[in-house]
């Protein structure tokens, strides 16, 4: 198993990093035997990955940093580093190599307190030798601060330090630090790809895994979700009956609050299942006893890991939400697609009538302005507006059209 074997579809990506994987080994041994570094090189100390969702940024920021950490015997003989199954290869993977630190925000934003912790790690030599590797999966989420903090570490590298930052696209990111950076633009993952990776490894039957794959699609995180989670799948049915539910005002006012209610439930599951955990594990290193009184001056402590998770909180019923409006707007793409006499297959064709009825009821012009109402509740979460509300606005103007 190489460390390129989750990034799928991304084949020109996967060879650009390679190739400067196996000139930072160059760079490396050349300046552990005393040689002059190589004067052309592919590889550089900071990097921005963008492509849409599920087009694995992430994935491919940690395949890389594996590369990077590699220290299999074959890279002597010619092989290309990443094999997969040395030490530094699978630490990096699983995250625990000490060399390797992976953001990844659990709030709305990142803020400046948290990146200047950051960039000051990035400015010591790694332990072991070879880079020291961050990883920001969410680079469009630092606030302007934090993205200043960024800047100057960017600016001024380590040595051997490699930025490694994904965000959704170049707009994502301050222009400033964009400009330092060497850009690699992710696809979508053809359909086909989606689909013989959860047959390969998650065991999907076929028929399942390519209605997954096109259902998503694309979206290789949503459709593994999709294809071995029964809640998911009731979820995702649930928000496709929404466009046959906005005939009145009383329905539209309903199907706002059960999108929304859903999106809290989930927040919830996620915080039962964590939030207790982590708390009685930090009560126990600060020397509390489970059911009894906190030592004295821990109570800031135990009050900023409460303040997480109440940022995590809010995060999930945004994700959550997020989602379901990703998924109406497939739903209305594939109504737009059938209006203008598409003969090729829809994303949602388990929901065929229903996308069918919509379309004979409405005419191009229509859909169009549906769409819109539903990127207009995107935009107005980003703002922070209250999602009930702005849920309410949206199923309102899909009524209307």
């Amino acid at each position: 198993m190489a460390v390129w074997d989750d990034l799928v579809g991304q084949e020109r990506v996967q060879e650009q990093l390679g190739a400067a994987a196996r000139d930072a080994d160059a760079l490396v041994t050349a300046e552990r035997s005393g040689q002059p570094r190589p004067e052309a090189s592919k590889m550089t100390h900071a990097w921005l990955f963008t492509g849409p969702p599920g087009s694995g940024g992430p994935t491919a920021a940690r395949a890389f940093a594996a590369a990077l950490q590699c220290v299999s015997p074959d890279r002597a003989l010619g092989g290309a580093p990443g094999c997969g199954f040395c030490d530094g290869c699978h630490t990096a993977l699983i995250g625990t190599h000490a060399d390797v630190t992976v953001i990844t925000t659990e709030g709305l934003t990142i803020g400046v307190k948290q990146t200047r912790e950051l960039v000051r790690g990035a400015q010591m030599s790694p332990s072991g030798g070879r880079w020291q590797v961050i990883i920001v999966e969410d680079a469009d989420r630092f606030t302007e601060q934090a993205a200043n903090a960024v800047l100057k570490a960017v600016e001024e590298p380590a040595p051997r330090t490699v930025w490694l930052l994904c965000a959704p696209s170049l707009e994502d990111v301050l222009p400033t630090i964009k400009s330092r950076c060497r850009h690699l633009t992710l696809r979508t993952p053809p359909v086909e790809a989606v689909a013989d990776v959860l047959i390969r490894r998650d065991g999907v039957e076929p028929e399942a895994a390519y209605a997954a794959a096109r259902a998503t699609q694309g979206h290789i995180g949503r459709a593994r979700r999709l294809a071995t989670d029964a809640s998911a799948r009731a979820r995702r049915a649930a928000v496709l009956k929404v466009p046959l539910r906005v005939d009145d005002v009383g329905g539209c006012l309903k199907a706002a609050q059960e999108l929304v209610d859903t999106a809290a439930e989930d927040a919830k599951q996620m915080a039962e299942e964590v939030d207790v955990k982590e708390t009685e594990e930090l009560k126990a290193a600060m020397g509390g006893v489970a059911g009894g009184r906190m030592p004295r001056g821990t109570a800031g402590v135990m009050k900023e890991l409460e303040d997480r998770q109440k940022r995590r909180k809010t995060r999930t019923q945004r994700d959550s939400l997020d989602l379901a409006l990703t998924e109406l707007t497939g739903f209305y793409r594939d109504v737009l697609a059938l209006q203008l006499g598409t003969r090729s297959a829809i994303a949602n064709e388990d929901v065929r009538d229903a996308v069918d009825r919509i379309a004979r009821a409405s005419g191009p012009e229509r859909t169009l302005r549906r769409i819109e109402s539903i990127l207009a509740c995107r935009d107005a979460l980003d703002r922070n507006v209250a999602p009930l509300l702005a849920v309410e606005s949206m199923t309102l103007a899909l009524r209307a059209g």
